[in-house]
């Protein structure tokens, strides 16, 4: 189970949530920005609506300017924000695969996007570059993806982050 499993499992709410996960392996920030507003109008309802983004670390692999990936996240968020769609924001996490420095600027870069625009931001990269458990799962999958512990720290992370704030959930939910 992945963390967004993990932590619809871990959300009590009297109102029913409806949870759609719709990522695509390795999609840029650019591609993201192109792609989810499609994505939502098929799947929103009339009600409230929220979107969880969750960009990686494609836009260092596929060459993406710094200023260009801190554009397309800005231009998703503040669309959202348009629409009366509150977001939510999960950092990219460690990988072996990319330059560490470069993957910490992307992440610095996103929180700076997230907070200028009051939008939660949860920060995976700091806290698990170095992470045992963490580095442990990377080594036995590639360095791509973490196992099943991996998983946990990240749902971990964004349970203890402002998800349930976010929600308007009591924290003990």
């Amino acid at each position: 189970m992945g963390w967004t499993g993990r932590v619809a499992a871990r959300t009590r709410s009297e109102d029913p949530i409806e949870l759609f996960c719709l990522p695509v392996p390795d999609e840029s920030t650019t591609a993201l920005s192109g792609r989810w507003e499609s994505e939502c109008n098929r799947r929103f309802g009339t009600g409230e609506n929220r979107l969880v983004v969750a960009p990686g670390s494609a836009d260092l692999r596929q060459g993406v300017s710094l200023a260009r990936s801190r554009l397309n996240l800005a231009n998703v968020l503040d669309d959202a924000s348009n629409r009366n769609i509150r977001a939510f924001v999960m950092g990219p996490p460690p990988r072996s695969d990319v330059d560490p420095g470069q993957l910490a600027e992307l992440s610095t870069a996103f929180a700076d996007v997230c907070a200028r625009r009051r939008v939660p931001y949860v920060e995976t990269y700091q806290p698990l570059h170095d992470h045992e458990q963490w580095l442990a799962d990377l080594a036995s999958t590639g360095g791509r993806h973490p196992e099943q512990a991996g998983y946990g720290l990240l749902a971990w992370l964004v349970l203890h982050n402002g998800w349930h704030e976010w929600l308007g959930l009591p924290q003990d939910s």
